[in-house]
């Protein structure tokens, strides 16, 4: 049984850094540690209760890439990668693996208290409303889901497909969301940006990432989607015959 719970693990090799940033998330009552290693870091998780991970890639002893791997085999915790490395491949990568964001060093701490916050609220929600229940188990939603294939159940962050309850990341989600209230409609990419982002930083990739996750989990083939349709050029649009 786990003895200690923290708010936040931090893991980078840059000791001065990491010790930094804890101390100043404590000041703001979100406990904090940090360990400097790939090896550090699964030894904590096994004594410890942790709520979210703080992630850098380059670790003296392996790849925070790996470490993330490991990690989505036992935990669903959130997940931020912390980095130095900015290629645009990179960031895919982190997202792809199960990463939940990807911030690029240097950072402000401010900014990375307030992602953390926010990420730490929305755990928290999706725990109390029985986000980590039975994935087979479907609510009641304001849908008629014998007649609907799709649709979305708010309280749960989750689609309902076909009657079974798939559980969503809070991004694909949002992303879904975007795209349900325009079904059987063309959305732009700026649109997806402008409400599922709110920030210019993000690129075709990243919206990309994020359209093929939940094609995998939604489609039954995702290179022929029966949903989720790229209109080249323009954006997605959710075909949902009612």
């Amino acid at each position: 049984m786990s003895e200690n719970h923290y708010a936040c693990l931090i893991v980078d090799d840059e000791a001065e850094l990491a010790s930094m940033t804890a101390e100043y998330f404590q000041m703001f009552d979100v406990k904090t540690a940090y360990v400097t290693s790939a090896a550090d870091c699964e030894a904590f998780l096994a004594k410890n209760q942790v709520d979210l991970v703080l992630l850098d890639i380059n670790l003296g002893d392996g790849s925070g890439f790996d470490v993330c791997k490991k990690i989505r085999e036992t935990h669903q915790l959130p997940i931020l990668f912390i980095s130095a490395r900015q290629s645009d491949d990179d960031v895919l990568v982190g997202l792809s693996i199960g990463g939940d964001d990807y911030i690029k060093k240097p950072y402000s701490l401010s900014v990375l208290l307030a992602k953390v916050k926010v990420n730490l609220k929305r755990a928290e929600q999706l725990k109390q409303l029985g986000g980590q229940g039975d994935s087979s188990w479907a609510p009641e939603t304001h849908e008629d889901k014998r007649t609907v294939p799709l649709s979305l159940d708010e309280a749960t962050m989750s689609a309902v497909l076909r009657g079974k309850r798939i559980p969503l990341k809070a991004k694909e989600f949002k992303l879904l969301s975007c795209l349900y209230e325009r079904r059987n409609t063309i959305v732009s990419k700026e649109t997806l940006f402008d409400e599922v982002w709110g920030d210019s930083f993000y690129g075709d990739g990243t919206l990309n990432v994020h359209i093929r996750k939940l094609r995998e989990k939604l489609e039954e083939n995702p290179n022929e989607p029966e949903f989720i349709k790229t209109i080249w050029g323009t954006g997605y649009t959710l075909e949902i015959k009612d």
